[in-house]
């Protein structure tokens, strides 16, 4: 499987597409999924990466515990007869010798070419909105089904759940669905060239914007949008809860894009580049053109952290993606479904009556 340099540290956050790619080159693979945690882990419940038998896509924090959790998920690819999804415990003090000390239990499960249905329909279940792909042992082996409902397990507000079956077997539930931050970077400067090759490598999505076509690369991250548009025609089309940085070759451009973004009101952060004297003068004159005190206290300008000053572009886009960072959990209400009248109440359960879900002519998932 050809895989781009570092793309093992990716975040799989649409596996299922993923999943699909290397099945075209793999007979089966494997997945790992971080089912429930107590203590102290490496990463949290919901983080998955992909294993083939020379390859591995993603990453569940490294240590000792990746290594064992590879060579479990190997064995499920080498030994067919091994049951397709297993539920493996580890502590990772006494058994790993890993200083986090908590205990992870890793939900492993291999996939098959006959698997391809189910996963092409988690795909489009993605695209839809909420999702989830509930997974239960059976006697037989797994049963996945992809739900695109609102309904969901009693108290279930995280990204994924370990529960159990009637008959007191693992069943595994987990959001298919990607709300990522929303990030709008206007400017392809040396700033913005250097932010961006932050950005995509952050569990963001990014819309990139200047009107200068040829300053923006086609070499990036599936998570980073290019939009080559005059800048002031893009701000409202931004969905709400949207974080600015504006980055542009023009301090006028800079500020009728601060004004704009500032008329929204429903952003999460906006931010421009400058100097402190450069952002006296952009709120006095956003004052003056009636802007209330309340959105321009709002404007977040110089950007970066406290404490670097360097002018490097290179170290400015860090300073300035660790400011973001900082507010992906403290700017915004708790995270909210998607209800879409399109999805809300459909389920892509097997019928062997039908090929399709007649309510969306959806493949149906099931397997």
């Amino acid at each position: 499987m050809s895989r781009p340099h570092g793309a093992w540290l990716s975040e799989l956050s649409e596996w299922p597409s993923a999943a699909v790619d290397a099945l075209q080159d793999e007979v089966a693979i494997a997945r790992i999924v971080i089912a429930r945690v107590r203590g102290s882990a490496p990463r949290e419940v919901g983080t998955c990466m992909l294993v083939g038998l020379r390859w591995t896509l993603g990453t569940i924090g490294g240590g000792q515990l990746e290594f064992a959790a590879i060579a479990t998920a190997r064995t499920l690819l080498t030994d067919l007869r091994c049951p397709p999804a297993q539920l493996h415990r580890f502590v990772l003090g006494s058994e790993l010798a890993q200083c986090c000390g908590g205990i992870v239990e890793l939900w492993v499960e291999r996939f098959t070419r006959a698997d391809l249905e189910t996963l092409s329909a988690g795909v489009l279940a993605q695209r839809l909105g909420w999702s989830a792909l509930s997974s239960s042992v059976t006697d037989e082996g797994i049963e996945r089904q992809i739900v695109t409902t609102m309904a969901q397990p009693d108290g279930m507000h995280t990204r994924a759940q370990l529960m159990s079956t009637s008959g007191g077997r693992p069943r595994f539930w987990e959001r298919l669905d990607t709300r990522r931050p929303s990030i709008w970077l206007y400017g392809a400067g040396h700033v913005g060239q250097a932010l961006i090759r932050v950005l995509e490598r952050l569990p963001v999505q990014v819309a990139w914007i200047d009107s200068r076509a040829e300053q923006l690369p086609d070499d990036v991250a599936p998570s980073i949008q290019v939009m080559p548009f005059e800048p002031l025609q893009t701000v409202s089309q931004a969905p709400p809860t949207t974080r600015f940085v504006i980055v542009t070759h023009s301090h006028e451009l800079d500020f009728a894009l601060c004004r704009a973004v500032l008329e929204r009101r429903d952003f999460a952060w906006a931010g421009v580049i400058g100097s402190k004297s450069k952002s006296a003068r952009f709120r006095s004159r956003l004052a003056r053109e009636g802007v209330s005190p309340a959105q321009i206290g709002r404007l977040v300008c110089p950007i970066g952290i406290d404490g670097v000053d360097s002018k490097l572009p290179a170290v400015i886009a860090v300073a300035v993606a660790a400011q973001l960072v900082q507010t992906l959990h403290t700017s915004l209400p708790a995270d909210t479904l998607v209800n879409s009248p399109d999805t809300a109440g459909h389920c892509f359960a097997k019928d062997p009556s039908q090929e399709q879900c007649a309510a969306c002519a959806l493949p149906r998932g099931a397997s």
